[in-house]
């Protein structure tokens, strides 16, 4: 065989060769010979990782999860600013509730110095015994001694009995 004729066999060879590998015999197909034969791959079957379904599904999920992400973060924050402006709302009502006992605490002792007669011992005042013409009389319970509009409450101070200046 000469040198041409080996090449032409080679080259022939060489390009059938390939389908070959692709080529099948069937009976249903024109002269017996299919040169790619039916495919069995499953397409979207739960854990193909190329599979087009597999990574429809994939990128579906991070896309969601992300967008969820996104949208949930400035609610909550949100949430968070409202409840702490409703926690300082709450802390100032409180204080000027406060400050309101405060002043009503204060205009009614005013009122009850300007009501005591000149010359009355103060509020709080420990004397050891009333003063003449004390008439007893009892308030919410509790018994005193109207001294001429000054009201005196029997205490004990050690084993001595004293009275306290209301």
């Amino acid at each position: 065989m000469s040198k041409p004729m080996k090449f032409r066999k080679a080259l022939v060879l060489g390009a059938l060769l390939p389908l070959l590998y692709v080529a099948d015999d069937s009976q249903h197909a024109p002269g017996g010979l299919v040169l790619m034969p039916q495919a069995h791959a499953i397409v979207g079957a739960p854990l193909t990782p190329v599979s087009v379904a597999g990574v429809a599904r994939r990128t579906t999920r991070r896309a969601v999860v992300a967008t969820s992400t996104v949208a949930v973060a400035p609610t909550s924050a949100t949430a968070q600013q409202q409840a702490a402006t409703a926690q300082q709302q709450q802390a100032t009502a409180q204080q000027q509730a406060a400050t309101a006992q405060q002043q009503a605490a204060t205009a009614q002792q005013q009122q009850a110095a300007a009501a005591r007669p000149a010359g009355a011992p103060p509020a709080g005042a420990v004397v050891n015994a009333l003063p003449a013409g004390c008439k007893p009389e009892t308030l919410s319970g509790v018994e005193y001694q109207n001294c001429g509009g000054v009201l005196y409450r029997a205490a004990f101070q050690g084993n001595n009995l004293v009275y306290v200046v209301q």
